[in-house]
């Protein structure tokens, strides 16, 4: 090749864009639904947080405890005010239980978080609402699906899933 011909091509620039975009586009992409999959995650654990505190009201008031709910009946109650965000209500787990006072309250997770498959609940479900002027403890965990699998993201279990969990403490109402 004459040596024109060489520095005409190395001035040519009629495909830089292309290659450029050819480069950045997966990254580019991959941000934007990273963005994506983490605001419909911080969106559904917002759902999630007022769907269990609008259910806890009925503790509260003593309307669970004068119908007779069960940890069924509250968890129902929770997936009713989810609005179709969560697919499948089964893999929620509830743990409502009196205790002492504000300071005894305590937060745990019901679930494995070592675990590489296969993971299940590590803590049976509890319905202790309490009776007039308890406290009361309610805590509600979902494995949430995630969209894409992405390395090192918070809440990210073994099987693909995210953690959401929501809890209040509260004192029932004289009833």
């Amino acid at each position: 090749m004459s040596r024109w011909r060489l520095k005409s091509l190395a001035r040519d620039t009629r495909g830089a864009t292309m290659i450029e975009f050819a480069i950045l586009a997966p990254i580019f992409f991959a941000i934007l639904t990273a963005i994506l999959q983490t605001s419909v995650q911080f969106f559904a654990a917002q759902v999630l947080e007022s769907g269990m505190s609008d259910a806890s009201r009925a503790i509260r008031v003593g309307q669970a405890q004068h119908d007779g709910w069960t940890v069924d009946d509250y968890k129902n109650n929770v997936c009713d005010r989810l609005y179709g965000l969560f697919g499948n209500c089964a893999d929620m787990h509830v743990t409502v239980r009196q205790i002492n006072d504000f300071q005894s309250a305590d937060y745990s997770i019901p679930l494995d978080l070592t675990c590489k498959k296969d993971c299940d609940w590590t803590e049976d479900e509890v319905w202790v609402p309490g009776g007039s002027s308890s406290v009361v403890l309610v805590q509600v965990h979902y494995r949430y699906p995630a969209i894409l699998q992405f390395p090192y993201s918070p809440n990210m279990l073994a099987d693909g899933r995210s953690l959401l969990s929501a809890a209040t403490v509260f004192r029932n109402e004289p009833f």
